[in-house]
């Protein structure tokens, strides 16, 4: 447990640091100008980048083992690409593949889904 002392001394240093990042934007570059090109190129490049390490860090785990295994990860890549080709909207293409990824997950008997394909293509 923190002492008061601590915890003010705690709070004084997170209250700098944010008051810090919220100000060196504007210390470091003048509203005169166009921002650096490192800054424009950074904009440009690392959101596409981001979105690619997402995409490799949540299809990791993916098995070809079962049915339950790549067809729900499948159906949400499917959902998100669909959604973002739409609407052009990150935050929609994001939270309604995670939304239908969950629901595959959670509420579909991936067994009787197999089971019933097995029997409608034989």
């Amino acid at each position: 447990m923190l002492t008061p002392l601590q915890a003010a001394a705690a709070i004084a240093v997170m209250a700098g640091v944010t008051f810090l990042t919220r100000i060196l934007p504007f210390l470091l570059f003048d509203r005169k100008g166009n921002p650096p090109r490192l800054v424009l190129y950074l904009g440009r490049v690392l959101p596409p980048a981001i979105i690619a390490m997402l995409i490799v860090y949540c299809l990791r785990t993916v098995s070809f083992a079962g049915l339950e295994g790549w067809l729900p990860p499948l159906l949400a890549v499917i959902l998100v690409v669909g959604l973002h080709l739409w609407k052009h909207n990150n935050l929609l293409s994001i939270f309604g593949g995670t939304i239908f990824y969950m629901v595959l997950v959670q509420a579909v008997d991936w067994q009787a889904v197999q089971d019933a394909a097995l029997i409608f293509f034989s």
